[in-house]
């Protein structure tokens, strides 16, 4: 009876063994996160489609918005990957001056796509650069003296970026970031800087 209470016994304990599973890498697969942060837009000698802006001038705004990616790890140090994000600012409005009169320029929503490169510290912390795709919507309204006009800009540019990770658990991480991008045309400036906070679900 012992011996078999003993064969039991051993039995439970590897099938409590295999039931366990394996710490996930948190670094290495698909995530989606959120983030937010702060945001400036800087503008000079720009132009909005052929309406020339005569004003240097900047403004600071929320950003929120969210993001998709997969990370793949090389060897024990090294993570490659790629991410698609969305985002939008809030009371972001830039008010400018084209041939005297006034111009309302107003950010909508901005999108990139980017790749990532880093370096594990240990196996919790990654840190990063990235670089690649930006694209900003903006409404341009130009005010005249009996109505004004309307109509929407594509700003296309690049952005370059850096910053660390921290994974909590197998898979929620936290990162802290910045970027800039530059979505000049035409001669101009039109610049952005942004410090985020993120949160990422890592399957």
């Amino acid at each position: 009876m012992k011996f078999k209470n003993l064969i039991a016994a051993g039995l439970a304990g590897l099938a409590g063994s295999i039931a366990v599973p394996a710490n996930a890498d948190t670094f290495d697969g698909p995530y989606l996160g959120a983030q937010a942060g702060w945001s400036r837009g800087e503008i000079a000698d720009a132009t909005a489609e052929t309406l020339p802006l005569d004003a240097e001038t900047s403004r600071d705004a929320l950003v929120l918005g969210g993001y998709a990616g997969y990370n793949h790890k090389i060897g024990e140090k090294f993570v490659i990957g790629a991410e698609a994000g969305f985002s939008g600012t809030v009371d972001d409005k830039i008010s400018a001056q084209s041939g005297g009169s006034p111009v309302i320029l107003d950010p909508r929503y901005s999108f990139d796509f980017t790749a990532r490169a880093g370096y594990l510290i240990d196996d919790e912390t990654l840190v990063y650069m990235r670089g690649g795709y930006a694209n900003t919507r903006v409404r341009v309204t130009l005010e005249g003296e009996d109505s004004s006009t309307r109509f929407n800009e594509n700003l296309d540019g690049w952005l370059v970026g850096g910053g660390i990770e921290r994974a909590i658990t197998d898979t929620v991480s936290a990162r802290l970031e910045y970027r800039y991008s530059d979505l000049g045309h035409a001669g101009g400036t039109w610049d952005r800087h942004q410090a985020l906070v993120g949160v990422s679900y890592n399957f």
